[in-house]
């Protein structure tokens, strides 16, 4: 499943969750102050209908290395101080991958989604790779598609420069106007 980012639903109740979030002093988006945190959170986040996680030590550990390599990132959603939120995700060049997400703070998560999708879209990154096949990322416009298209688009997107992973209070403006009438 992939979320093209230009086709995300931001639906009336996550936009007025984001207004309210972008007003409030002590509200802020990171990227990477806490990375080994945020895997950890989603490691230990109960899931329902599941057991247990795949986000298993040696995965840690790899995911770890990634980000020291610079190719695994967080995204994290902070409020008053403290990690309300947030996921991890890879990144080969322009090919991003969401991997985990959490929450300790109602709508977090999404908070820390729809920031991944404001920076993506300033970026000139057009999908990020869902993986999983949820109600909810499809309720925010992600889909299948073909395993061809699929293959196609990520060895294309790898093999072009990726972004200076840093989050900017502008990208916000991406993301909140109003979508363009039709004509």
């Amino acid at each position: 499943m992939v979320l093209e980012v230009a086709k995300f639903r931001l639906h009336r109740s996550l936009r007025k969750t984001l207004q309210k979030f972008i007003s409030t002093d002590g509200c802020e988006i990171r990227f990477d102050s806490a990375f080994d945190e945020v895997i950890s959170a989603c490691a230990n986040s109960p899931r329902e209908g599941q057991d247990g996680t795949w986000i298993v030590p040696p995965m840690v550990q790899a995911y770890g290395e990634l980000h020291r390599a610079g190719h695994a990132h967080s995204v994290e959603t902070w409020i008053n101080g403290r990690l309300a939120g947030g996921l991890y995700c890879i990144a080969l060049g322009q090919a991003v991958f969401g991997e985990s997400m959490f929450a300790r703070v109602t709508d977090a998560s999404k908070i820390a989604l729809a920031a991944l999708v404001a920076f993506c879209r300033c970026q000139g990154i057009a999908v990020i790779d869902c993986q999983q096949n949820t109600q909810h990322l499809a309720s925010l416009g992600a889909r299948e598609v073909p395993r061809v298209d699929f293959l196609r688009h990520i060895a294309a997107a790898q093999t072009q420069p990726g972004p200076r992973w840093h989050f900017d209070t502008l990208y916000w403006d991406q993301l909140m106007m109003p979508p363009a009438e039709s004509t």
